[in-house]
């Protein structure tokens, strides 16, 4: 049985880490490369780093952030935001990322995705899908540009695509969660992981120990990732590992 991942997930803004809730109110809460080193410490399975603002000017900021963090840690981490073309996810890889994660780029230009597996790997590139549920409950749309526009493309439709083009890992956060502390959207997380046989990290409202367990025991995820939580020091990832073992779910302490 394949052990479930705790990941942590950092947002960068300008060199910074912040948090904020529903995609806005940003907060700085720390320097991403002592959080990264903490985090790898309480034993997490990976690290997400996002960069929240990423336009050309910052992107150099970013890659620099990359290799100090790729000094200091020996786990897997996965960087994303802004990562529009090939050479912006060889830079990455270069610098030191396992993994990038594709957004915005991906749905304008779905070749990135299959460029990318084919030049390094499926297991390189994470299709992140930050979905909606429609007003109609009848499905949820995919959302774009650190979830302000509305693409009207079905989420599930497009997760298929995505893999089917090479994606090797979901990134699937909800919008309608997210920030909330209410629990991850179990529905949302099931209904893709019934549609792709590749790995679904689980994002967006995490708020308890509680969250972790019951995403994992409706079998709605391979993966948990979670922020405010274990920047504010509410949980460590340790709490987290070794409560989900106490009620039986696989984990690598």
């Amino acid at each position: 049985m394949l052990t479930k991942r705790i990941i942590p997930c950092l947002d960068v803004k300008d060199g910074k880490v912040v948090k904020g809730i529903n995609f806005v109110g940003l907060k700085e809460v720390g320097d991403p490369v002592e959080l990264a080193r903490k985090y790898y410490e309480q034993g997490a399975d990976e690290l997400v780093f996002l960069d929240i603002t990423a336009t050309h000017e910052h992107r150099d900021t970013m890659v620099n952030v990359v290799k100090e963090v790729a000094k200091e840690i020996y786990m897997p981490f996965t960087v994303g935001g802004g990562i529009r073309t090939i050479e912006d996810v060889r830079k990455m890889l270069r610098a030191g990322a396992d993994k990038v994660s594709v957004n915005s780029a991906a749905v304008k230009n779905p070749k990135l995705i299959s460029e990318g597996a084919e030049q390094f790997g499926n297991q390189c590139m994470v299709l992140a899908v930050d979905g909606k549920k429609r007003e109609d409950g009848s499905g949820w749309n995919v959302f774009v540009h650190g979830g302000r526009i509305d693409t009207g493309l079905d989420a599930l439709e497009w997760i298929k695509q995505g893999v089917a083009l090479g994606a090797g890992e979901i990134l699937l956060t909800s919008m309608d969660t997210d920030g909330t502390k209410a629990g991850y959207d179990l529905e949302f997380c099931k209904a893709v992981r019934n549609e792709v046989p590749v790995p679904v990290i689980a994002s967006g409202g995490c708020g308890s120990l509680q969250h972790f367990y019951d995403v994992f025991d409706q079998e709605a995820a391979d993966a948990a990732l979670a922020a405010s939580l274990f920047h504010y020091d509410e949980l460590t990832v340790r709490d987290v590992k070794e409560y989900l073992k106490e009620k039986g779910i696989p984990v690598r302490l």
